[in-house]
């Protein structure tokens, strides 16, 4: 089974899941978030995803990673440091030498629930049922990693 690593960012808080996937079937491993302080420079909290995300990989040795791309409709300035902890993650991940999909929040829907349409709780509730998890996984952001995580195993990322 392939180790696949998923990915929501965010400044404040960036989810990761960890699944094995074998082409057919997924496998829960292991999820969580990073959090950064509000109060720190902007760079330490860059080099704080950076290197949680870096501990993550070396623990759970993915070979593959989904991320989702950013999603904006109302709120610009929110998007920019969103896109910078986001360009982090993907530089800790490709100095890891991991393969990188990115999905769209659209993309990501699709291929857990079956519809681009689905809210949020359809989707950690596909998430708890795909990986045969008692509840759904919490907090939120770590669901949506492991979501990322399935899009990816699901989409021929594996390939």
């Amino acid at each position: 089974m392939i180790p696949v690593l998923g990915i929501d960012p965010g400044l404040a808080h960036a989810g990761w899941g960890i699944i094995l996937h074998d082409g057919m079937r997924s496998r829960y491993v292991a999820h969580g978030v990073i959090k950064t302080d509000s109060k720190s420079p902007m760079t330490d909290r860059l080099l704080c995803l950076y290197e949680e995300l870096g501990r993550v990989i070396k623990e759970y040795n993915p070979v593959t990673a989904g991320i989702e791309t950013l999603y904006f409709a109302k709120n610009v300035s929110s998007a920019m440091p969103v896109a910078e902890a986001r360009g982090a993650l993907i530089l800790c991940m490709a100095k890891h030498h991991l393969t990188v999909g990115e999905y769209t929040p659209l993309q990501i829907k699709q291929a857990v629930v079956g519809t681009g349409r689905a809210d949020k709780h359809q989707v950690q509730s596909m998430v708890a049922l795909l990986l045969k998890l008692k509840d759904v996984p919490r907090p939120d952001h770590a669901a949506d990693a492991l979501a990322a995580a399935l899009c990816h195993a699901h989409s021929g990322g594996l390939s």
